[in-house]
């Protein structure tokens, strides 16, 4: 963006002086609004939807039904309209359970392979009968970026083939990017491409836990209004077979065909593709069992008030689903879900009371969506379905700003915005922390492949510039180790019956959380350019609309 454009654009609408672009000064009436996000609000939506008696909110269950009832109306009293299907505050998401029926068998060149022990199936959304007979070829990490200067299948044959792949990424590729590269629905997705017909992944860890030879394979997938298979993270039209081999049976696979283990994977972890053709022809047949059901994302909006820029939706996401009831742990099994992700959706309300206060020429420009999505903890599934069949026109979607389990536990004084180094995004971002005196930071923990393991990463997929704001690592002691506190606090909580009421709260955390991503929102609400990829950017390059 032009300087003159930022100066502009800021003085008139935010009130910043024309002698600092990169400075923020909400304008007073934005800033009184602010003030309304109290911390005893932010309990309280916690404290409801982590309540006992929503049965820890599973979609599809009476319990998920009371949280979506809450959030509607919360939202209703704040005065925001009905933005999902029918003039109503829901979008059906039509959810399947998929699970790989008993009897599935893999043979390579006739010789059986027996299930669990050796091969896992992934069921087939939608198809529930499937044989399959193919050549095989090892495609390594299977990811084809030559922008990046990496192709596992340049010069390799797979068409028609069933493509045997490693979980991983070159050392060389940044966090994000490795994240998303080895996402299985990417590396399906780029096998398809390439025309394959199946993805085998192979394990490459020895100590692995051996599957019992009656595990049942269980997948969610979300289904159109046609009942055909709309969103999957586990399954492709195309895609035959998708599973998984055990250490020793791929390790097998590749010595048949002379290749060696101890070349290969070093090869791959150095940057250099190992690819080749596999002797044999797999055989495989398999039977899938579908279990249907309907859950519901809320969708509320908060019209526009810029003729040219009102039919333009800034989102602000979290999901309102969690475990449900499960196996025991100390006594108790209700997966209450209080930080993941009550505290989440508590933010989102907040920040839609802050828009609510606004009046006047302080409303935003652009319309603002607040979706609160069903079935991440299945897959991404109620985002995935949003993103890719919004309410709204898709193409006028222009950000996602989401927040996910905001872990709450300490002060909120640093912060990684995932995934806003890739656009422009990162410029309200900067201007918001340094605004209210936060710090911005790298990520601590890149290993959590934070970025694409929640619901802003399906609109990312959907070419819509998305982030998602985390705890960075600052401490008030200044031993700046927040991330190995968090650790602990994870190791016994995070998706257990102890993530409820009882737990460790930071409430004014919450306050400022939902003031600074009200803040990133607001900005762009009021941008008259609309947020854009980074030039050249991976996620630009491969979603990023034409």
């Amino acid at each position: 963006m032009r300087l003159r454009s930022v100066c502009l654009l800021f003085s008139s609408l935010l009130m910043v002086p024309a002698v600092s672009a990169q400075s923020l000064t909400p304008a007073k009436p934005v800033v009184r609004a602010m003030q309304a996000v109290k911390p005893t609000d932010i309990k309280k939506h916690i404290w409801y939807l982590a309540d006992d008696k929503l049965r820890g909110r599973q979609p599809g269950t009476p319990g998920y039904q009371l949280a979506v009832d809450y959030v509607v109306g919360q939202l209703k009293e704040l005065g925001m309209q009905p933005a999902g299907d029918n003039g109503t505050y829901t979008q059906t998401v039509r959810l399947r359970r998929a699970t790989t029926l008993p009897g599935a068998t893999l043979s390579i060149d006739g010789r059986s392979l027996t299930y669990g022990p050796d091969f896992t199936l992934n069921p087939n959304p939608g198809a529930p009968d499937n044989t399959v007979g193919a050549p095989l070829a090892f495609a390594g990490y299977g990811i084809s970026a030559p922008e990046l200067g990496y192709d596992d299948y340049a010069g390799l044959d797979v068409q028609g083939k069933v493509v045997v792949v490693v979980r991983g990424a070159p050392g060389s590729f940044p966090s994000t990017v490795a994240s998303a590269s080895q996402d299985l629905l990417v590396v399906m997705q780029t096998a398809l491409q390439h025309g394959a017909v199946g993805v085998l992944v192979g394990s490459t860890n020895p100590k692995a836990p051996t599957p019992s030879p009656t595990v049942k394979r269980q997948t969610y997938n979300v289904l159109d209004a046609q009942g055909q298979v709309a969103n999957s993270r586990t399954s492709l039209k195309g895609m035959q077979v998708v599973g998984n081999l055990s250490t020793p049976a791929f390790q097998r696979l590749l010595v048949a065909s002379q290749l060696d283990t101890t070349q290969v994977l070093p090869a791959l972890r150095s940057g250099k593709p190992a690819s080749n053709a596999l002797a044999g022809t797999l055989q495989a047949k398999y039977q899938s069992g579908y279990q249907d059901f309907e859950s519901y994302n809320v969708v509320a909006k908060l019209p526009g008030t810029d003729a040219q820029l009102r039919d333009q939706y800034v989102v602000h996401s979290a999901h309102l689903d969690h475990l449900g009831v499960g196996v025991p742990v100390r006594g108790d099994s209700i997966y209450n879900g209080a930080h993941d992700n009550a505290s989440g959706v508590a933010s989102v309300l907040e920040i839609a009371k802050i828009y609510s206060k606004l009046k006047g020429q302080d409303r935003p420009k652009r319309s603002v969506l607040f979706v609160l999505q069903t079935g991440e903890e299945l897959g991404l599934l109620g985002s995935a379905y949003f993103a890719s069949h919004p309410t709204v026109p898709k193409e006028n979607i222009v950000a996602d700003i989401n927040t996910d389990m905001p872990t709450i536990i300490a002060p909120l004084l640093s912060v990684v915005a995932l995934g806003a180094q890739h656009s422009s995004l990162m410029t309200p971002v900067e201007r918001a922390t340094k605004y209210m005196g936060i710090s911005l930071e790298q990520d601590p923990e890149p290993e959590q492949n934070r970025f694409i393991r929640s619901d802003q990463y399906s609109f990312v997929m959907q070419g819509i510039p998305a982030l998602h704001i985390k705890y960075g690592n600052k401490t008030a002691d200044g031993r700046n180790n927040l991330s190995e506190q968090v650790q602990v606090w994870r190791a016994a909580t995070y998706h257990k019956p102890q993530d409820d009421t009882t737990g460790t709260f930071d409430f004014e955390a919450g306050r400022k959380y939902a003031q600074l991503n009200f803040l990133i929102g607001y900005q762009v609400a009021q941008n008259p350019q609309r947020p854009t990829w980074n030039p050249g950017d991976f996620f630009g390059t491969r979603f990023g609309r034409k």
